[in-house]
């Protein structure tokens, strides 16, 4: 593939007023890391089978890019927000996966060298 990777976090609202303070957060977190060199799109995903578990799933031009951005200063200020939400009941609330295969509505999507 091209090199792209997502980059999950898992986040916990444990009621009501929780569910809308991640969504609040990651609205700012969003607008704060608009225009992050690599950085090509993110949403915040809700279990449909546990509404207290959420996943901000990031997508990245490749690894080096998220972790340029990661050994920034802006890291942890930009995140900040949404770090009170981690999901506490995992020992790790997030992961980097890389793209290793893919297809879109036409069929798969074409292996490029990085």
């Amino acid at each position: 593939m091209s090199g792209e990777v997502r980059v999950m976090v898992h986040q916990r609202a444990r009621d009501a007023a929780e569910l809308a303070a991640v969504e609040e957060a990651y609205q700012l977190v969003s607008a704060r890391m608009a225009g992050v060199p690599g950085l090509l799109g993110n949403e915040l995903l809700r279990s449909s089978t546990d509404p207290t578990s959420l996943v901000v799933a990031s997508r990245w031009v490749d690894r080096a890019a998220f972790e340029a951005w990661e050994r920034g200063a802006e890291h942890r200020q930009d995140t900040a927000p949404l770090r009170p939400y981690r999901d506490d009941r995992l020992a790790v609330p997030f992961g980097i996966y890389e793209v290793a295969s893919a297809w879109d509505a036409q069929g798969p999507v074409p292996q490029t060298t990085p």
